[in-house]
């Protein structure tokens, strides 16, 4: 990796000295197919034409492409020696002129990590399927280029592919001579250029619209996957959400999508949910779901889609200049993801699943060392590809939901369609954004920009209730406003203020009031003299980005009548204020998964009900006493299978209590239920064990010694696919055996042999929260091991691993000790390498405040 990164200030000197006017892209992937010959990396020949100018002729610069061979180099009709000019990652251009023809031809890799281009053979049938996948950086790993958002240009792709294959990239495409040519792309960046190749199963529609102007827009649709995949794939229920969102963002935005047909893939092995190439969007295939899934499933596949379709105006259309501004495109997509979701699509509470779960994220990684301001400051590569994260994303639409209550819904969408037309294929930052939107809303962004999107950290938000001397009417309730010692900042917060009591077997809102949270106390006059509540809710409707805490009423009601809110997003923030008061040590973990046992088998909302199992998991594992976690197993096994059976026959809910079930099984009778369920001795009314729940409930077997290598064989057998291959390969990793463990770690750090998709199976199988000691002998090997990883794998890989294996379940100071001493033996590692240990170790720190904290309820 050292050699392949970028800086911030190498790109800036690029971009202020070259301009590129287009690229021609030959590749030849009939090497995909066919044994493959030689030693080394299996490659594909690549040819690319870039013509760009120079305002300084005479000067030098240089162009990106990592492979293993690069076979001719030409500037300007001159050959250059490649050993003279290419290092394996850059070609130095010298005595450059003012206009520009450079012709790179090349043998680069074929990617088993999921960066650059990814060959993929379906062990089903043995088919073999490309797709490439570059953010932030790895179209180098394809063809040569200038790898930095800010040097776009139009594309030309040309590709032969192997007979009897189909490709496909951003723009349409025909097959003449045994070669497919691309239409012109408009000029966007390197990063989202794409090609997917192979035999996949593709569906077609179509979508119109007529514009404002009176023209019909007419947009053909595609959708595809594996062969092996075509019998579970809805594509209509794909083209649906597709279409909903092609209207919903036509309507709001004002221009019309740009980038012609519109294609989305779902692609084996991938390492992110999916990637917004125009005109050729990728997904991870778990999106196409092989067996019985809850609403849950669909709607995040819906918000998925809704999020890269939202990225065709903000991200590809209009670009960020750099990382750096990763937001102006993030945030956006995230916040414009849950904003469509509600308006267009079947899923109308998506705001309740951005309040329970997005948000977790969000408040985990701005508790981290490692928080950044929205607007961070990327210096390299290597910072960009770390940087795609919960402060990124989810807190930054959580700030642009709270600036749409601050400037006003048609303001902000104004602004929206004011940036798109005024910046249209070019590149912006945050200035230009806030510019737009000072003209819509007369407001100065200046201020709000410093407050929300230049500093980091949560603020905490607490209700304080003053009441009357006869007790029965509020004298005075005031928010208070706290921030942690590391980032200070108290900003400005719009927020709803709701009352709570009982009116029957119901706890419902009774009185709400909006205010504007300012310093550190904020009295809220309008709720002077309402009756006494009994639950005092700050953030009500969940219309900022912060931490709930509660007053000690409030907490006594919660613990008491959790179950009876009626409001399903007010019910979903109080969980979450409960889950963050759990992780501060502040809420013994014992008591958090005692209200999970008596308050979650009344969760209506099914999304918010899967958080709650794995928030109950994660306390048991990471906050809870070690000498208590057997009986909070136990209780929660206990009370899993209780609701398992009280549960409607066939409903989303009792797959749900199934599924946690297999997660918390630990017991010889739990996993007796487990096995017969499987064999078929056992049945519950109702419960379909489909082949994936089948996987499931064999893991735990496996981690306890109950199913063997011979079992997980034969389970293979039965299931002989991709998706079968992957949780074989977590399940052989999760058996309690010392041996196992031995080649587990192996195979993932000694070794480079396994694919991103099984790397990341081993991982999630070889550490199971029951197999502590098991697992102690890796941590000292785990930081002997990391920078040496971390130099020799691909960052992907590298972030897998040290990510990953951190051994968190060796959860003792000596662990943090070791961390500590690793961090400062390593100064000089790469930054990147250090947040994440940093990271890890910080998790690690708050796990044990709160087993102290749990401890001292027992």
């Amino acid at each position: 990796m050292p050699g392949e990164n970028l800086s911030r200030d190498e790109a800036r000197e690029r971009a202020a000295l070259l301009s590129v006017d287009g690229y021609e892209v030959f590749l030849d992937v009939r090497s995909a197919v066919g044994e493959h010959e030689g030693e080394g990396a299996r490659t594909f020949r690549s040819v690319t034409t870039i013509r760009f100018r120079c305002n300084e002729p005479g000067a030098s610069s240089f162009a990106d492409l990592i492979a293993p061979r690069v076979t001719a180099v030409s500037l300007n009709g001159r050959d250059l020696d490649p050993s003279e000019v290419f290092d394996g990652s850059r070609i130095l251009l010298d005595d450059l002129a003012e206009e520009n023809e450079l012709v790179v031809d090349a043998q680069c890799a074929y990617s088993r990590t999921g960066e650059g281009l990814h060959r993929f053979v379906d062990p089903e049938d043995g088919e073999v399927y490309l797709y490439t996948q570059y953010e932030p950086a790895d179209s180098r790993r394809v063809f040569a280029n200038f790898e930095q958002p800010d040097l776009k240009a139009p594309f030309r792709f040309e590709v032969r592919a192997p007979e009897g294959w189909t490709v496909w990239s951003n723009g349409a495409g025909e097959r003449t001579d045994g070669v497919w040519r691309f239409a012109e792309t408009k000029p966007i960046s390197t990063y989202i250029t794409c090609v997917v190749a192979g035999p996949y199963h593709y569906v077609t529609d179509s979508y119109e619209r007529v514009l404002a102007d009176g023209s019909t827009l007419r947009i053909p649709l595609g959708a595809m996957c594996r062969k092996g995949l075509a019998k579970h794939f809805d594509a209509d229920d794909v083209f649906l959400v597709t279409k909903q969102g092609l209207d919903f963002f036509h309507e709001h935005f004002d221009y019309p999508y740009p980038f012609g047909k519109y294609d989305q893939a779902f692609v084996p092995e991938y390492n992110l949910g999916a990637m917004e190439n125009p005109g050729l969007v990728t997904f991870r295939e778990e999106y196409i779901f092989r067996g019985k899934v809850t609403q849950a499933s669909y709607e995040a596949r819906a918000n998925v889609i809704l999020h890269e379709m939202a990225h065709m105006w903000f991200g590809d259309l209009v670009t960020m200049e750099w990382w750096d501004d990763l937001w102006l495109k993030e945030s956006f997509a995230d916040f414009m993801g849950a904003f469509s979701l509600v308006g267009a699509t079947r899923f109308t509470d998506g705001w309740i699943t951005f309040a329970n779960r997005r948000k977790a994220w969000a408040y985990r990684a701005d508790q981290l060392p490692s928080t950044h301001p929205i607007t961070a400051d990327i210096r390299d590569l290597q910072d960009a590809k770390l940087n795609f994260d919960g402060i990124t994303y989810a807190k930054g639409a959580s700030v642009l939901k709270q600036l749409v209550a601050y400037v006003g819904q048609d303001a902000f969408l104004e602004g929206a369609r004011r940036y798109f037309k005024r910046h249209a294929y070019g590149n912006t930052r945050l200035g230009d954004l806030l510019a737009v939107l000072e003209e819509t809303s007369g407001r100065d962004m200046g201020a709000w920009a410093r407050s929300w999107l230049q500093t980091a950290g949560v603020n905490t938000l607490t209700p304080q209730v003053l009441l009357d001397t006869e007790g029965g009417r509020i004298a005075e309730l005031a928010v208070v406003q706290e921030a942690a010692e590391t980032h200070p900042e108290l900003r400005p917060h719009r927020v709803a203020v709701g009352l709570y009591r009982r009116e029957g077997d119901a706890l419902v809102r009774y009185a709400r009031a909006e205010t504007d949270v300012e310093g550190p106390r904020t009295v809220v006059t309008e709720l002077a003299g309402a009756e006494a509540p009994e639950l005092v809710l700050v953030n009500d409707d969940d219309l900022t980005y912060c931490k709930i805490r509660f007053d000690a009423t409030s907490l006594d009601t919660l613990k008491e009548r959790l179950g009876e809110i009626t409001d399903p997003l007010a019910r979903a923030l109080c969980w979450s204020a409960l889950w963050n008061l759990t992780r501060d040590a502040l809420l013994p973990a014992r008591e958090f998964i005692d209200l999970v046992l008596r308050f979650a088998g009344r969760e209506s909302d099914i999304g918010v009900l899967q958080m709650l199992h794995a928030w109950a998991r994660s306390a048991l594992t990471h906050y809870a006493a070690p000498d208590w976690r057997e009986t909070g197993a136990a209780l929660l096994a206990e009370g899993a299978l209780r609701e398992l059976r009280a549960a409607e026959p066939g409903s989303e809910h009792q797959l749900a209590w199934a599924r946690f079930l297999a997660t918390v099984a630990s017991r010889e009778g739990d996993l007796r239920l487990l096995k017969a369920l499987l064999d078929g001795t056992e049945k519950i009314d109702g419960l379909d064990v489909d082949q994936e729940l089948r996987w499931a409930f064999l893991e735990p077997l496996a981690a306890h010694g109950v199913a063997g290598e011979d079992v997980l064989a034969a389970e293979l057998a039965r299931d002989d696919t991709a998706s079968g291959k992957r949780h074989q390969v977590r399940c052989l990793a999760a058996r309690p055996s010392a041996a196992v463990k031995a080649q587990a770690w192996a195979q993932v750090v000694e070794s480079d042999a396994l694919s991103n998709a099984l790397t990341e199976a081993t991982i999630a199988g070889f550490a199971q929260p029951t197999q502590r000691g098991l697992l102690a002998p890796y941590a000292e090997k785990y930081f002997a091991a990391i920078e040496r990883v971390w130099g020799e794998r691909s960052i992907q890989i590298g972030m897998d691993v040290v990510s990953g294996l951190f051994p968190s379940l060796q959860d003792s100071s000596a662990t943090v000790e070791a961390a500590d001493a690793w961090l400062r033996a390593h100064a000089g590692a790469a930054p990147a390498l250090r947040r994440l240990v940093l990271e890890a170790r910080d998790d690690l720190a708050r796990a044990l405040r709160g087993q102290e904290r749990d401890a001292s309820a027992g």
